[in-house]
C-alpha cells in the first residue's frame, strides 16, 4: 500500500497556495513599485540558500463531499538562509494575501522565527509589509478580538528573548501598521524605503479618532520617521535596503555569545592624516566637520552611520579599526554646537546598548559643550534623558576609547566616558564646569558691568580661564591618560584595538541592567 493519495493532496495544497500569490497578485505588487515576498528574500540572501519552513501553513476549505476545495496560505514566509555566507533566519510578510494582515498561522510562524533564531543563535531578519489588525483580530472570526489572556502574549515574550540574544533587523518595505510597526521598533537595526509608511493607525482610523485628514505619507512616511527615531535609516529603494542590512550584519557577531568578526584590512595602521592638525579651529565658536574627522581615523570607507536624522547633535555609527568592528560616538558641532539634547541622549542610550549587547568597543570623539538649555530643552526633560544615557554608559562592559577633541563641559561629558576607558586628548581640548562663553558672564556679571571697559574685562577673564581649562595641566596631573598629536590618532586607535582584543573575546552572554532614571 503506497502513500500516493496523500502525496497528491500535498501537491494540491501547493497548487492552491500558488494561486494566492500568482502572476496577477505579483503584478499588482510590482505596479506599486514593490517586490513580492519571495523575490525580496531571493534578492537579500545568498543565491540558492533559502530553505522555507511552514509553506503549507494556512486555512483550508472543503466542499459538501469533504473534498479540499480551497486553501489560503499564511501571509508570513519564513525559513533559513545565508547572508554573506553566515546563517540567518528570514521572515517576510506576503502583502498579496489579505494585505499582509496577520492570520493565526502567520503569527505562529513569526513567533517561531524568533524562537528558531534564539535556539540556533543566528540573526533574524524581518521584511515587513503588513496592514495591521482588523477589528476581529487575527482570527478573522466575527465576535472575537484581542489576546487570549490565559495564554498571555507569547509572541511578545519570544521577541524580547530574541532581542536579548541575537541581532534583529527589520525593514519596512510598504505600509506597516499595528503589530508590524511595533516589530520594526523592536529591532536592533530598523529601516524603511522611500515608498513605505509606518503607522500606529491608518488615515481612516485617525480621521475617526482625531478628525485629522491626512495621507499615509503625512502620517508615517520617511520624511516623518527618518527624523522621529522610529527607524534608524531610510533606504532609497529595496536594493539599497538589502545593501544596508548586509552591511549592518557584517559588523556584528551572530549572537551575544560570539565575538565581532574581524575583517581583512588594507588601510595602513600607521597612517597619519596631515589634515587633522588643523581640522579644529582655534576660535572655539567655529564648527568643523566631525564626520570628516571620523573617516580620517577609522579604516577607509568603513564608517556606517546609524540614525542620522534623529538626535542630530550626536553622531552614531559602526566602523572598523585595523579590521576590528567598533561603535563610533561623536558630537556634531554643526547642530546646537554638539550639545546633548533630549533626543540625542535617547539616541546615545540605544546605541550604547547595541554596542554592549554585541561586544563592540566604543570610540567616542568628544566635543561636548554640555546639556542643551532653554525652555524647549526643559520641556523635553533633557536632564532626565541625559542622566539615563549616563547610566547606560556606566553600566557597559565593553572597552571605551575617548578622545577629547575640543570641549568637555558639565555633567553631559559623562555620556562619553565609559567605565575604565582609555581617555586621550588633543592639544585643542578644554575641560571645565561650563563653557567660557556663558560661564564668565554668569560668574562675573557684576564685575564686568562695573568695569570701565566691560568688553575688555570680559576678554581678560576669558583669557585667564581659558588657560585654566587647558588640557595640558590635566595631562601633567595624570587627569587624562595621554595627550597626543592629532595626526597620531589612527595609529593610537590601532594599538588600542589590539590591546583590548583579549578582553573583547572574553565577553559572553546577554546583558542585564539595573533600574535607570
Amino acid at each position: 500500500m503506497s502513500w500516493d493519495e496523500e502525496a497528491r493532496e500535498i501537491e494540491r495544497l501547493r497548487a492552491l497556495a500558488a494561486l494566492q500569490g500568482g502572476a496577477e497578485a505579483v503584478a499588482k505588487q510590482h505596479a506599486r513599485g514593490r517586490l513580492s515576498v519571495r523575490e525580496r528574500i531571493d534578492a537579500l540572501v545568498d543565491k540558492g540558500s533559502f530553505r522555507e519552513q511552514g509553506g503549507l501553513a494556512g486555512a483550508t476549505s472543503h466542499d459538501a463531499d469533504g473534498e479540499l476545495s480551497g486553501f489560503v496560505p499564511s501571509n508570513a514566509v519564513i525559513g533559513t538562509a545565508r547572508i554573506d555566507g553566515r546563517p540567518v533566519i528570514v521572515c517576510g510578510d506576503d502583502f498579496t494575501v489579505r494585505g499582509g494582515a496577520y492570520s493565526p498561522a502567520g503569527m505562529k510562524k513569526a513567533e517561531y522565527a524568533d524562537r528558531l533564531a534564539v535556539s540556533r543563535r543566528v540573526p533574524n531578519v524581518r521584511l515587513l509589509e503588513a496592514g495591521g489588525a482588523s477589528v476581529s483580530g487575527i482570527s478573522g472570526v466575527r465576535g472575537r478580538s484581542g489576546y487570549d489572556f490565559v495564554a498571555g502574549a507569547t509572541t511578545n515574550r519570544a521577541l524580547i528573548e530574541a532581542r536579548a540574544c541575537v541581532p534583529l533587523v527589520a525593514a519596512a518595505l510598504g505600509p506597516v501598521a499595528g503589530f508590524a510597526a511595533a516589530r520594526l521598533c523592536a529591532a536592533h537595526f530598523s529601516l524603511m524605503t522611500r515608498n513605505a509608511q509606518v503607522l500606529v493607525g491608518g488615515p481612516a482610523l485617525v480621521a475617526r479618532a482625531t478628525r485629522e485628514d491626512v495621507t499615509k505619507e503625512e502620517l508615517g512616511g520617511p520624511e516623518i520617521h527618518g527624523k522621529s527615531g522610529v527607524v534608524d535609516n531610510v533606504a532609497e529603494d529595496e536594493a539599497d535596503a538589502w545593501r544596508q542590512i548586509r552591511r549592518f550584519l557584517s559588523y556584528l557577531p551572530s549572537n551575544v555569545w560570539g565575538a565581532p568578526p574581524v575583517a581583512e584590512c588594507s588601510d595602513p595602521r600607521e597612517r597619519r592624516e596631515a589634515s587633522l592638525i588643523e581640522i579644529v579651529p582655534r576660535d572655539g565658536r567655529k564648527p568643523y566637520k566631525m564626520r570628516r574627522l571620523i573617516e580620517a581615523v577609522v579604516d577607509r570607507e568603513s564608517f556606517f552611520e546609524l540614525t542620522p536624522g534623529y538626535g542630530r547633535s550626536q553622531i552614531t555609527g559602526l566602523a572598523r579599526v585595523a579590521g576590528h568592528p567598533i561603535g563610533v560616538l561623536a558630537n556634531d558641532p554643526y547642530v546646537y554646537g554638539g550639545s546633548m539634547t533630549a533626543d540625542g541622549a535617547q539616541k546615545l542610550r540605544r546605541f550604547a546598548e547595541l554596542c554592549d549587547s554585541f561586544h563592540l568597543p566604543v570610540v567616542s570623539l568628544m566635543d561636548e559643550p554640555g546639556f542643551m538649555i532653554g525652555t524647549q530643552a526643559e520641556q523635553q526633560a533633557t536632564i532626565r534623558h541625559g542622566l539615563e544615557s549616563i547610566f547606560a554608559v556606566q553600566q557597559m562592559s565593553v572597552p571605551w576609547f575617548t578622545l577629547i577633541v575640543r570641549r568637555s563641559f558639565g555633567v553631559a561629558a559623562g555620556c562619553h566616558l565609559g567605565p575604565g576607558g582609555l581617555v586621550v586628548a588633543w592639544p585643542s581640548a578644554q575641560s571645565g564646569a561650563l563653557p567660557l562663553e556663558g560661564g564668565i558672564e554668569l560668574a562675573y556679571r557684576k564685575e564686568i558691568a562695573a568695569a570701565a571697559d566691560p568688553d575688555a574685562r570680559r576678554r581678560e577673564l576669558e583669557a585667564e580661564y581659558a588657560e585654566a581649562q587647558s588640557i595640558l595641566p590635566r595631562a601633567v596631573d595624570f587627569g587624562v591618560h595621554d595627550l597626543i598629536d592629532p595626526r597620531d590618532t589612527r595609529p593610537r586607535l590601532c594599538e588600542w584595538v589590539e590591546e583590548i582584543a583579549l578582553a573583547v573575546a572574553e565577553l559572553r552572554g546577554p546583558r542585564s541592567y539595573t533600574s535607570r532614571p
